[in-house]
């Protein structure tokens, strides 16, 4: 009777250790799950934001070695999805952008309407801030970093103002001069605010003013009469 009761305890037990197996690996499995569903998911937004990224850049005309960094960082992420999910629509997905931002070439007409500027001042900016975070995990520099930020914050600055420039010029031909100047002066602000050297805004500043010149020739008051008065003064 002993026998069978203790043999009953032993049964029970590795019932109840079995169950507790079986719960932990289930449990597990859907930790793991979910871990890798979210981890696709935030694989999947930065892939694709540093994608987009790159095409604006590509089509700005930015650095080269600043999309080459950037562009190691796409390759990475691309790699852990084909690991996680080597099959799947997400992989086919950011393939698809992949290649289109491969193919992306230099074409800055793409960033002549105010919608255009606006997405790639948001895509300039992600990559800034990419910059710092791959400072941050040691992938670069600190200081190559913050040369990096400040080629992509002039990169944001000469967009916008070429943008103004090219409505100007369209505005003037088609004889709208008053709009036209004011996208000049727009443009000529956003350079003048901008915290870059002097040296770098200068030449897109000189040819502003000229434009501006164009359009609104300086007026020639003369030497006028307090000039006339001394000239006479000085005859005498």
């Amino acid at each position: 009777m002993l026998g069978d009761n203790l043999y009953l305890v032993i049964m029970i037990a590795g019932v109840g250790i079995l169950a507790l197996v079986v719960n932990y690996v289930v449990t597990s499995r859907e930790q793991e799950s979910e871990a890798r569903k979210e981890r696709l998911g935030w694989l999947k937004t930065q892939a694709e934001h540093t994608l987009n990224a790159l095409s604006v850049l590509k089509e700005s005309g930015c650095r080269q070695d600043i999309i080459d960094k950037l562009n190691q960082h796409a390759m990475a992420l691309i790699e852990e999805i084909s690991l996680l999910a080597p099959d799947s629509e997400l992989m086919t997905q950011i393939s698809e952008l992949k290649e289109t931002s491969d193919r992306t070439k230099v074409d800055k007409s793409r960033f002549n309407s105010d919608r255009a500027v606006k997405r790639a001042q948001i895509y300039i900016n992600f990559a800034e801030k990419l910059i710092v975070q791959m400072a941050k995990a040691g992938k670069m520099t600190g200081q190559l970093a913050r040369t990096y930020q400040q080629e992509l914050y002039w990169l944001n600055v000469s967009l916008v103002a070429d943008a103004h420039q090219h409505q100007a010029n369209r505005l003037s031909e088609m004889g709208d001069k008053h709009t036209a100047l004011t996208h000049l002066k727009h443009a000529k602000a956003v350079l003048v605010r901008a915290t870059a050297p002097q040296r770098q805004k200068q030449p897109k500043l000189d040819e502003i003013q000229a434009s501006i010149e164009r359009i609104q020739p300086k007026r020639n008051f003369g030497s006028g009469a307090l000039a006339e008065s001394l000239d006479d003064y000085l005859n005498d």
